[in-house]
Parts: structure tokens; C-alpha cells; sequence
């Protein structure tokens, strides 16, 4: 996406400012004062997934919202800096240059893996490990055959130039939001499914996604699960059909201090579906619960 074109009527856009840190040329939105939270969207998205979320934080915190490397209005300044691992080491590094020390990470699918990761990597102001929401973290690994062709599939059209021109033809048609975020078991209003829309209809999008999922590996977080002492709150929604909820009470049960919410009638895009809610299950874990 075009920075200076499209950026202007994109959500939240007044709060957005570019931050250039190797490797990357980083798009983050920013508001509010108090202690600092972090959302990190999932795979395909934005920072406007967190568009009638950061509101209600922003009453009560500082709040930063980024685009992961390769989305939205984030140029990747290296192909080799894809995946899970090195997602979280970017964020970190970035953190430290700017001086922020969340007390809370806050991350949706693919972006809730990377809020864990970072756990082990960023400390809040007095030295322990910020808080941890996940809503419909993608924590899992695919099972059986799809453990590496699906990794595979993805990492052979990520390496073609002309994939990105493919799933980007057709301009910004709402059909085609409609399906690929009904599949994933959430009903979003017409306005949300317009930029998802314009996301898929964008060519740079489109490939950094690729990239992400052709360099996801979740096993080696797993094994350090044991490891990761934050305070770490699991929302699910019921109806997620893109990551079942039965992988964060897995989760739970290998993180030492973590616990699980179950939002009925809601899908993989839960805090889309109802902010309002979402946001008060976040406000009320970080800012309540003893490290």
C-alpha cells in the first residue's frame, strides 16, 4: 500500500507515524498516556484490526499499535526477517531503541504467538515480564501431512514474483472479503470487510503475508512454553474456524501462569466483532492481575 495515498483515509490514520529501524520501515499508530500496551495484529491484517479497540485502552494507557513487517504500511527491509523468531526480535530491538517497556502485549492469531515470544525478550518498567493477551493466538503447528506441505505451498508461491499479482487481481471486491473472512467463522460489518477488501487487492500485502507463512515455525516456542512466567490471559471464540479454541486451553496448560476466556458466538476476528467486549476483558487483566 501507497504510504502517502492510501494511508490518509486508512482507520486511525491521525495517530500513524513512521519509524525507520533496521530492517524495517515501520507504520505505528500511537495514542494515550499511562502505562504502555502493545497490540500486534495477525497474519494478513492490520494495525485498523484494533481500530475500535484502542480506543477504550487509550482512556487509561499508552497505547502502540503496529503493522508486522511485510502488512499494511510496513516495508520489510530484508526477505530474511520473516517468520515468528525473527518477527519478535525485530519488535524487540525496535522497542528498546524507542524506549518502550510494554505492561502489557496484546495479540490477535499469528500476532499472539509473537506477544509470547516476546515475553522472554522485553521487560515492563519494573523489570518483570509484561502481561500477555492472546485472542485466537496461533500457537499451534498444521498436524500430519499439512506440517510441511502447507509450509511448503506457501513458501513456493512466495517465491514467485507473479503469486502476489494473482491474488491481488480483481481489485478491491467485497465478495471476496466476505468469503475468506466468513471462512474463518466471524461476521464483520461492511465497512470492516471494505479494508480487508483493499488489504487483498494489494499486491505488497499480499506477498508479506506469503513470506510470513512460508517462515512460520511454532514448535521451538512450544518447547519454552515452560519457560514463560507471564501472567497470560487465552480468549477464544467459539466459533473460530481458522484457529480451533482447543489450542490455547492446550496452551494453558504448558504456560505456568495462564488462563482461558471463551467468548460464545464469536470467531477467529473476535475483537472485530465486539471491541467494546474485548477491550474490557484486556483493561481488566493488566490491570489487575498480580505479576
Amino acid at each position: 500500500m501507497d504510504w502517502a495515498r492510501d494511508l490518509k483515509d486508512w482507520p486511525l490514520s491521525h495517530l500513524s507515524h513512521r519509524i525507520r529501524h533496521r530492517p524495517h520501515d515501520w507504520h505505528v499508530q500511537e495514542t494515550g498516556e499511562g502505562p504502555t500496551l502493545l497490540l500486534l495484529h495477525g497474519a494478513g491484517a492490520t494495525t485498523h484490526s484494533w481500530r475500535d479497540v484502542i480506543p477504550p485502552l487509550a482512556a487509561r494507557h499508552h497505547v502502540l499499535a503496529l503493522d508486522l513487517p511485510g502488512h499494511g504500511f510496513t516495508r520489510p527491509g530484508s526477505r530474511a526477517r520473516f517468520g515468528l523468531t525473527k518477527t519478535a526480535e525485530d519488535i524487540a530491538t525496535l522497542c528498546d531503541a524507542q524506549g518502550w517497556q510494554p505492561e502489557g502485549i496484546i495479540g490477535h492469531s499469528a500476532g499472539g504467538a509473537v506477544a509470547l515470544d516476546l515475553a522472554t525478550r522485553l521487560t515492563a518498567t519494573d523489570g518483570s515480564p509484561p502481561r500477555l493477551v492472546g485472542i485466537n493466538a496461533a500457537l499451534d503447528r498444521f498436524e500430519g501431512v499439512a506440517s510441511w506441505l502447507f509450509p511448503a505451498l506457501a513458501k513456493m508461491l512466495a517465491l514467485n514474483p507473479l503469486t502476489s499479482y494473482a491474488f491481488a487481481m480483481g481489485g478491491a471486491r467485497p465478495d471476496r472479503a466476505r468469503n475468506v473472512i466468513g471462512s474463518t467463522g466471524s461476521a464483520l460489518s461492511e465497512e470492516s470487510l471494505s479494508y480487508y477488501a483493499r488489504l487483498l487487492s494489494d499486491r505488497d500485502h499480499i506477498d508479506g503475508t506469503l513470506q510470513m507463512m512460508a517462515n512460520w515455525n511454532t514448535d521451538a516456542l512450544w518447547q519454552r512454553m515452560g519457560d514463560i512466567t507471564a501472567p497470560c490471559l487465552l480468549i477464544t471464540g467459539e466459533k473460530d474456524k481458522a484457529v480451533p479454541p482447543d489450542v490455547s486451553v492446550r496452551a494453558a496448560q504448558k504456560l505456568p501462569n495462564a488462563e482461558t476466556r471463551q467468548l460464545a458466538g464469536l470467531g477467529h476476528l473476535a475483537h472485530e466483532e465486539e471491541p467494546e467486549r474485548v477491550a474490557k476483558l484486556i483493561l481488566d487483566f493488566c490491570d489487575n492481575t498480580q505479576r
